[in-house]
């Protein structure tokens, strides 16, 4: 039995095929109804099901592939950031699929990167992407991704693994303290904890509290709005230290996998925040890196403004996966 995939020896039709993008926040599900063509998108999950009960007696779907906010290491998967937990086996014969294929969702992510038109990113410093080179992907949203690609021959392979959880590494005194609070509370400070839609709102509470001010109890949407729209100048300089942090951990990532191709931000934070970001300290904090920083200036970074680019990515890893099946 392979990791992330299952089959049935069930005869079907190719399309139309299913995917989904999951989230710790959001659910988003659509049908593949011919080779990169998606339709019926839905929200949440139970406007899916609600679809899927409509359309059940007009149309068959054989295939499957859900892009989901874990790592899938085995048959039995549990989501990191939310209290679903399944069996891809089982979930694959409840719904009659033939294949069902299961990866992270960052996984999917990177695969949706040679697909996604240049109007829909917005690059953020540096020259021209190096063609055919190593690409990185990270985002923080409700917790923190982390993959990229890696060139083999005429395509790609993408990385999946969970670097979000990799220890956080602060890069000044206020960074340090700020490490301090958590650590005091949590015990090991990934960059997770820092680079979420939850670590904007610690980061916040953390600088109030070291400052010696009230505390707000702000959540990261609240933090975003006061900051951009200038009503709370701690709130801005919050952001701007989340958005530096950030900047340190693509930094990171670029020079661990030489990603001269780019590197390419997701989730649901930073592309929210349009040319406030370009503005904020990311860029100069990915390229201070002394010896290294002439390297680092040349890469790119665009943030990913797709609207449903891990559905784009799900339907790459299902098409490789029936092709190498010989499926399609």
């Amino acid at each position: 039995m392979s990791t992330g995939l299952h089959r049935s020896t069930r005869i079907h039709h190719l399309y139309p095929r299913l995917v989904a993008d999951i989230g710790g926040t959001n659910v988003r599900f659509a049908l593949e109804t011919a080779p990169g063509v998606l339709e019926e998108t839905f929200p949440t999950l139970q406007d899916a099901a609600e679809d899927y009960l409509h359309q059940t007696g007009a149309q068959t779907v054989a295939h499957a592939a859900f892009g989901i906010a874990t790592a899938v290491t085995s048959d039995q998967v549990r989501m990191t950031n939310h209290s679903w937990t399944f069996s891809i086996q089982a979930l694959r014969d409840a719904l009659g699929l033939q294949s069902l294929v299961v990866i992270n969702d960052f996984t999917a992510l990177a695969l949706s990167l040679p697909h996604l038109p240049a109007h829909e990113l917005r690059q953020v410093g540096g020259g021209a992407a190096l063609e055919g080179g190593t690409i990185a992907l990270i985002g923080p949203g409700t917790g923190l991704g982390v993959s990229g690609l890696i060139p083999v021959g005429n395509g790609y392979v993408p990385l999946s693994g969970e670097g979000g959880h990799t220890s956080f590494a602060p890069c000044n005194e206020e960074e340090v303290a700020i490490w301090r609070y958590a650590q005091a509370r949590f015990g090991h400070v990934s960059s997770e904890r820092f680079l979420s839609g939850s670590g904007l709102a610690l980061i916040h509470e953390a600088r109030l509290e070291l400052a010696g001010q009230p505390a707000q109890h702000l959540t990261a949407a609240d933090i975003t709005r006061r900051a951009l729209g200038g009503q709370c100048p701690a709130c801005r300089a919050s952001l701007d230290c989340f958005c530096g942090m950030l900047g340190t951990a693509a930094k990171g990532l670029a020079l661990t996998l030489g990603a001269r191709g780019g590197v390419y931000i997701g989730g649901g934070i930073i592309p929210r925040l349009g040319e406030e970001f370009v503005r904020s300290p990311f860029r100069s904090r990915f390229e201070d890196a002394g010896r290294l920083s002439g390297y680092l200036e040349s890469i790119p970074v665009f943030v990913i403004e797709s609207p449903y680019p891990g559905l784009i990515g799900a339907t790459a890893a299902l098409a490789d996966f029936l092709r190498e099946s010989n499926h399609a």
